[in-house]
């Protein structure tokens, strides 16, 4: 599907992703597998580049003890090749664990191997990534008055580069989110930065801590907290009565069907509203049952016991942040009567949460082609493709932000392998059609000679 351009050109390529986490690394291996099945002329050539100097995803969050929410089958490519040799599977036995794993009786597995996993997974394909590489701007290339490709401009040490491009795959992750006025310091943080800032506290002898939030996140961060440090009082600030249980069961989980993704694009405005809101509990600010569970048993055993070190401020917020001579002084409001209190901590964590990254933030004037609805949100083909102005014959394709259109799961791991497909079928049919309309435009072009 390449086509070759004078010399001084840039690198032309029929697929750049920008950004190379979990959602792009899946394209990857769909473009190798697609690529090995069919000849050179149909290949797809992709080329991404990823701001990290290598693959990590949440590496501030693999506490050892901490489990996937999803079953292991939905890796980077099962749902969509059952066969692949890039699957979970594949990658247990080439480390020999395959039938340990079995022997487990478990579908979740330890965030921390499939972290493994996808470095794994990642390594299969790192000719098409340019790590440590930040992509700066995206420029059109007009020809005819129409615009043909999109030159993508990456900067590494001070060194630029310039790839051209006749489709973009945006996978540019999630930003983290602060409650309002907070800012993050040495002494607040961030919970997806907790494991490197932790190890700093070593020999400090930390008295408490505050964690803020009430999802599967903030949840954990207590629980290891709490372990780590057991001389240590660890104080949950929430704004419920306590943490929610996430709804896993079967007929809930139907959310993250594939087929879901299709009925929630084609359903009314006010029945995805109803969807989001009876299944929200499905993935935010909810926390598993054992978790649950086993959080409460610590507390009350603390509380016969007379040593309190598990506190849970609840009905209440976080209002304000102030540093001390060795920490923080947090402010803590009431819901319920307005009463604020003041707790000393040695550092406060923020697990609060993710925002989407702006997908169209790095297209400069070419977002401006791009449409969007009447709340200001980008319009989204079924295939995740943007809807664009005719004039930009280039497509954009987005891995994420597109909850709003294609619903919970468009966006999450449950979909990937799913998502990546149908993004590289767009790709291929859009790019074969217009193949093929050039190839009419210039048997016409004869005709009308003759």
């Amino acid at each position: 599907m390449s086509q070759a351009l004078p010399v001084d050109e840039p690198l032309v390529h029929d697929l750049i992703g920008i950004g190379f986490g979990p959602s792009n690394v899946a394209m990857a291996l769909a473009l190798s597998e697609h690529n090995a099945t069919v000849g050179r002329q149909e290949a797809v050539t992709a080329h991404f580049f990823e701001q990290q100097p290598g693959f990590g995803w949440h590496r501030g969050m693999l506490i050892d003890d901490a489990t996937m929410q999803v079953s292991f089958l939905k890796d980077l490519v099962t749902l969509r090749n059952p066969t692949s040799q890039y699957s979970f599977l594949c990658y247990l036995q080439s480390k020999g664990r395959l039938i340990d794993f079995v022997n487990h009786k478990n579908l979740f597995p330890l965030r921390v191997e499939f972290h493994d996993y996808f470095e794994w997974a990642a390594a299969k394909v790192d000719d098409m990534v340019s790590y440590g590489h930040q992509v700066v701007a995206v420029e059109p290339v007009v020809r005819d008055g129409v615009v043909e490709y999109l030159d993508v401009t990456a900067q590494c040490a001070g060194e630029t580069v310039v790839h051209r491009a006749r489709n973009l795959v945006i996978g540019t992750g999630l930003r983290p989110v602060m409650p309002e006025g907070i800012e993050r310091t040495d002494r607040v943080w961030h919970n997806s930065e907790l494991l490197a800032k932790v190890d700093q506290l070593d020999g400090s002898d930390p008295r408490r801590f505050v964690v803020v939030g009430a999802g599967q996140s903030a949840a954990e961060n207590v629980a290891y907290l709490h372990r780590r440090f057991p001389e240590a009082e660890v104080c949950a600030v929430f704004s419920r009565y306590g943490y929610s249980p996430a709804d896993d069961s079967s007929f809930a989980n139907r959310i993250f069907d594939p087929q879901a993704v299709d009925e929630y694009f084609t359903a009314p405005q006010d029945v995805k509203r109803q969807l989001m809101d009876y299944h929200g509990n499905t993935n935010y600010s909810v926390v598993d049952i054992d978790l649950i569970d086993d959080l409460y048993r610590q507390a009350y055993q603390e509380k016969v016991l007379g040593n309190e070190r598990l506190r849970f401020l609840n009905v209440s917020r976080l209002t304000g942040v102030a540093p001390t001579a060795d920490g923080v002084r947090a402010t803590v409001k009431s819901l319920v009567t307005g009463e604020e209190s003041l707790v000393d901590a040695d550092v406060v964590v923020c697990a609060t949460g993710y925002a989407q990254a702006d997908g169209l933030g790095l297209l400069g004037a070419v977002a401006d082609q791009c449409h969007r609805d009447a709340q200001g949100q980008v319009r989204v083909e079924r295939d995740y493709r943007v809807a664009t102005d005719p004039e930009l014959r280039c497509g954009i394709y987005l891995q994420g932000g597109t909850e709003h259109t294609h619903g919970i799961t468009s966006s999450l791991l449950s979909n990937t392998a799913i998502r990546v497909g149908e993004i590289l079928g767009s790709i291929v049919d859009h790019d074969r059609k217009s193949a093929e309309d050039a190839a009419q435009s210039v048997v016409g072009e004869a005709g009308g000679v003759r």
